[in-house]
């Protein structure tokens, strides 16, 4: 039988009616049967497709069309509004009560900001749902409706995505489409009742492993997360579309060369961003590569650093 070792009780950084929340030390031991583990090892494939796709490869480069950006802002308007309805619906719930947290988490009103300060006040006459994310929200409503113990698998999916790579995108956007530093128009990566991610996130996991979850409701629940990975892709690709239909030109973000440019003569392994990949995999062969690399590619070093952090980020997700 699988035991947890806990260190000293460590603050999670949280606050809730006044008093601290308190979550165990680093050194707990997590099972393989844990929610949080299954989740990790069981969309690891839908997290890698998602990473890859080219609208986010461009948004990592600050290759960002500012409209792209407002209708993306957008997209996750609606799916956020749909996931928050139908969690304060189910905040009762067995399942969803203890991962019930929308002063930390909670983005709608963010968005609605950031949609403001893009479209004006009558922003709302000015978006609607599109086609490429409409399943995605009907699929929110459902589940919230029917079965809401998946809705666990939407909550994790996407709001321990935004607090693992969210200030790294942040970042981005703020320098490619140079957006005021007092971060108008990205309110939807602050999150202000949150003082420690890294203990808000522990403290979360903690509580999705504390579920009493049979091993069919939890092998459920990682399916409805590689769902809700492909609903997020099918956003990605419609965004995709959509900018190669618009004639705007993209900001120059000062990020360095682009990746066809680097990977000039096909040698792959002449590819900063691969051999950063390999060495935070934690293949030492590529170590002495990446420092190579950065001597005979200066301007990327922002693009790779950038690059960097977000993977540490990703890493984070899983591990912690």
């Amino acid at each position: 039988m699988t035991t947890k070792t806990k260190a000293e009780p460590k603050s999670s950084g949280v606050t809730n009616g006044g008093a601290r929340i308190v979550v165990d030390g680093d050194d707990e031991v997590l099972s393989p049967t844990d929610l949080s583990e299954m989740l990790a090892e069981g969309t690891k494939d839908s997290h890698d497709k998602a990473e890859n796709c080219q609208f986010v490869k461009d948004f990592l480069r600050g290759r960002i069309k500012r409209e792209l950006f407002k209708r993306g802002t957008a997209a996750l308007y609606f799916v956020y509004a749909a996931m928050e309805e139908e969690i304060e619906k189910n905040e009762d719930h067995p399942h969803i009560a203890p991962i019930y947290f929308p002063a930390e988490l909670h983005r709608r009103e963010a968005l609605a900001q950031d949609l403001e300060y893009f479209y004006g006040e009558d922003w709302e006459s000015q978006i609607s749902l599109s086609a490429g994310t409409k399943p995605y929200v009907d699929r929110i409503h459902e589940v919230g409706q029917r079965d809401p113990v998946l809705l666990v698998a939407h909550s994790y999916t996407r709001y321990m995505g935004d607090l693992s790579g969210g200030q790294i995108l942040k970042k981005v956007a703020q320098r490619a489409l140079k957006l005021p530093s007092t971060g108008e128009g990205l309110n939807f990566y602050q999150f202000e009742g949150i003082h420690s991610q890294k203990g808000f996130k522990q403290l979360y996991r903690s509580r999705m492993n504390e579920l009493e979850l049979d091993a069919e409701t939890k092998e459920r629940i990682v399916g409805e997360s590689n769902r809700a990975f492909s609903f997020n892709m099918m956003v990605f690709t419609e965004l995709e579309e959509i900018g190669k239909t618009i004639k705007e030109e993209v900001q120059d973000a000062g990020l360095g060369h682009s990746h066809a440019e680097i990977m000039e003569g096909g040698d792959i392994n002449k590819c900063p961003y691969y051999a950063a990949k390999m060495v935070a995999s934690g293949n030492p062969t590529y170590t002495c590569q990446l420092a190579m690399t950065l001597l005979t590619h200066p301007p990327c070093q922002w693009a790779l650093a950038a690059w960097v952090a977000l993977l540490a980020g990703f890493t984070a997700w899983y591990i912690l």
